[in-house]
């Protein structure tokens, strides 16, 4: 009972932090580590001892796959040079920068053990990122190249990892081991994602209880990595193909009841797994201060280089990579050079999470090489705690000052339209097609129903005060409570069984949530 009491305590801190974060305006992950990091220190606080295993396989695969799913397939696309400069240039470049830095701060430490250090602190965390930048209101495109980076960087830092620990233990890796190496993560990944995605694809396709759609989402991300894992290849890899390619086909593989359970349900996993990523981060504090052994003037200085090395790192790299290429005459009418505000807060936006400690806690514990495995750890925790505190509480006020274009929500508003006036355009026309024999009044009604949207998508870039579209749902929503509130009053006088107030009930709510975004906007 101690063990799931103390499961139930950090739900529900997370719960109750993140609600406290959004009440003042602050950001979730930023609130939660640092209540992680006051709780460590509370003598009746639980002391979680966060696994790599329990990361890496068993948190980030979901967090993954989610974020894949909802990633526009197109605007990868698009963006696929810069997120593949981030995710395995920057990569590769700030894990050796970091490790050169060590090297020279710790001469005794072997250069390949300081390169697997910079592999840990390289890649940016998927959720800080995710969090931060929509929590913000960056531009889409901007948004979509770190969640891009994101997705993919970790795929390169743990081979990258890998190889250097593998070069530091005495084992023999030439040119073609880490080619062979780099072939199998990622193609073994890209294979296995795409193999999988063909197959749930195809289930997804002939489930027709929602329940089960659900739960076949839920089991996908862990049905993926553990064979990706189990043959050496990149999981990271596998499940953000599968969840790219699965979250492209979303509207022809699911029911309209399957699709809006399972985003229901990943709403849910999603903010308690997040919430409990950055608590975890925090309470780890006071275990990784214990363990550590090396003078405390010598853990400031080194932390301190590392930290710097990080942060000039990513600047001396996405400059040169945002501008370089659009030299190239060809690739700059394709894709206009960027004001100096895009590259900055890209520049910016380098916060670590709980996968950089996932991995410093994987580092290997061998005799064969003396190294400081604390420091190390302790490194890691503090690049995490330094770059989410300092880069994540401080990038709204760099994005502000900087004056970052914001997406015009009235472009957005007129694509919208346009789009739904060509949709209930073939609508009608489907409707004409499929009316004979139908009752007039139906297809009247149908008609109007078409003619509805339309209106209602081109209301909103009218200046009014309040739309007709606005004032029915706003009407019609006091209706609803109205027909709630005689529902309730006959189950209560036993005058309808409690099955009939709950399927009245769910239609309400159905047509209720529909009325939502019509007030709102």
């Amino acid at each position: 009972m101690d063990g799931l009491g103390e499961i139930i305590a950090l739900v529900g801190i997370s719960v109750i932090g993140t609600a406290f974060a959004r009440k003042l305006g602050l950001l979730a992950p930023i609130v939660l580590v640092i209540a992680g990091l006051g709780l460590s220190f509370l003598p009746f606080a639980p002391e979680v001892h966060l696994e790599p295993e329990m990361v890496l396989i068993g948190i980030l695969p979901p967090l993954l796959y989610v974020a894949a799913i909802e990633m526009s397939v197109p605007a990868f696309r698009f963006n696929l040079r810069p997120i593949l400069l981030l995710a395995i240039g920057l990569v590769i470049f700030t894990a050796f920068a970091v490790g050169t830095v060590l090297h020279l701060l710790l001469p005794a430490v072997p250069y390949a053990l300081c390169v697997a250090l910079g592999a840990v602190v390289a890649p940016p965390d998927a959720v800080a990122a995710t969090a931060v930048a929509r929590r913000i209101g960056l531009p889409r495109r901007l948004v979509t190249i770190l969640e891009g980076e994101s997705l993919v960087n970790d795929a390169t830092a743990l081979v990258l990892l890998r190889v250097s620990v593998s070069a530091a233990t005495g084992a023999a890796v030439g040119f073609m081991d880490v080619t062979v190496d780099v072939a199998l993560a990622a193609g073994g990944g890209i294979l296995i994602g795409g193999a999988a995605a063909l197959v749930i694809a195809y289930l997804h396709r002939r489930i027709k209880e929602p329940l089960v759609d659900t739960a076949l989402s839920l089991l996908t991300p862990f049905v993926i990595v553990l064979p990706a894992e189990a043959v050496h290849a990149s999981g990271v890899v596998a499940v953000v193909v599968a969840g790219l390619y699965i979250g492209h086909r979303m509207p022809t593989l699911m029911s309209a009841a399957s699709r809006l359970q399972t985003d229901g349900f990943w709403r849910i996993a999603r903010f308690l797994l997040e919430g409990m990523v950055f608590l975890l981060v925090g309470l780890q504090l006071r275990e990784i201060v214990r363990d550590l052994d090396t003078p405390w003037t010598e853990v400031v200085w080194v932390t301190a280089a590392v930290v710097l090395t990080l942060l000039v790192a990513r600047f001396a790299w996405v400059f040169p990579a945002t501008y370089a290429a659009r030299l190239v005459p060809k690739m700059r009418q394709r894709d206009p050079s960027p004001t100096l505000s895009m590259p900055t807060v890209i520049s910016w936006a380098g916060m670590r999470g709980v996968v950089t400690l996932a991995a410093a806690l994987a580092l290997p514990e061998t005799s064969e090489v003396a190294y400081p495995r604390e420091l190390f750890v302790w490194l890691a925790f503090a690049v995490i705690v330094v770059t989410l505190v300092l880069q994540g509480a401080t990038l709204p006020w760099v994005a502000r000052r900087l004056r970052v274009p914001p997406d015009d929500p009235t472009q957005d508003t007129l694509v919208e339209a346009a789009t739904q006036n060509a949709a209930s355009r073939a609508a009608r026309d489907r409707l004409e097609a499929l009316a004979d024999g139908a009752p007039a009044a139906t297809v009247e009604r149908l008609r109007e129903v078409a003619e509805h949207r339309v209106n209602k998508a081109w209301e909103r870039l009218g200046g009014a005060t309040e739309t007709p579209s606005q004032a029915y749902g706003r009407l019609r929503r006091e209706m609803i409570d109205a027909e709630r509130e005689v529902f309730r009053n006959a189950r209560d006088e036993g005058r309808i069984p409690e099955e009939v107030l709950r399927r009245a009930q769910r239609d309400l709510d159905l047509e209720e949530s529909l009325l939502l975004r019509t007030t709102e906007d």
